[in-house]
């Protein structure tokens, strides 16, 4: 039977699964004649899977994903010249992440760069990872703001917390020399090669290294 005092103490430990199972663990063991061990770590191994269940919402909510784009609904065959096989090894092994490689998407509007990079984010805080989406003229209004009240260190330790930064829009902004310098300076290698003709572009930013995939028009 669970006491108020009992219910308190799973209050303050923060183990809401055991108290609202409390009973049906009980019944189960007592069904089943698990042993004392048995039941524990059942206990233990429930509580563990809903602490991970909300901590990868919390993920998910803290990224700020303004849509939940999913791999399974690409439409790959309207992308003849986009290799699958090879996305597809990105997207299952996160080798960007492990290699500290950044990913930039190439194409023109409506071919599907931020449906891929939102999944490739969203993939990854599944596993684990923090991760966080931004609109790159939010980002660097935000540093240039930062500038004025002496706080750029903060926000830029900030950003860097990030396992996997989504910048999008980058090419669709024309940034004034001044606002972009901040943000150069963070990320250059991943943008000081850039042609000045490169189209819109989505960047899938983890680490200092970057590859381009583009990406066609859809027909």
């Amino acid at each position: 039977m669970m006491t108020d005092t009992l219910a308190e103490q799973l209050q303050f430990l923060r183990l809401p699964g055991l108290l609202a199972r409390w009973d049906e663990h009980l019944k189960a063991a007592a069904q089943s004649n698990l042993s004392h061990a048995r039941l524990l770590t059942r206990v233990i191994e429930e509580e563990y899977r809903l602490k991970c269940d909300h901590a990868r919402q919390q993920r998910l909510q803290h990224a700020k994903i303004p849509e939940h784009w999913v791999m399974d609904t690409f439409p790959f065959e309207r992308q003849p010249k986009l290799s699958k096989k090879k996305i597809l090894a990105l997207y299952d092994s996160l080798a960007f992440l492990t290699d500290k490689q950044n990913i930039i998407w190439m194409g023109g509007t409506g071919c599907g760069k931020t449906g891929l990079a939102t999944s490739f984010l969203i993939q990854a805080i599944h596993q684990g990872a923090r991760g966080r989406y931004v609109l790159f003229a939010d980002l660097l209004y935000e540093l240039h703001r930062s500038q004025a009240d002496r706080s750029q260190g903060r926000v830029i330790r900030r950003y860097l917390q990030y396992d996997v930064l989504l910048i999008d829009e980058i090419g669709y902004v024309e940034a004034e020399p001044r606002r972009s310098g901040s943000f150069s300076l963070s990320c250059k290698n991943a943008t000081s090669s850039a042609p000045p003709s490169l189209p819109p572009i989505w960047a899938l930013a983890s680490g200092p290294r970057s590859s381009r995939i583009p990406i066609s028009p859809p027909p």
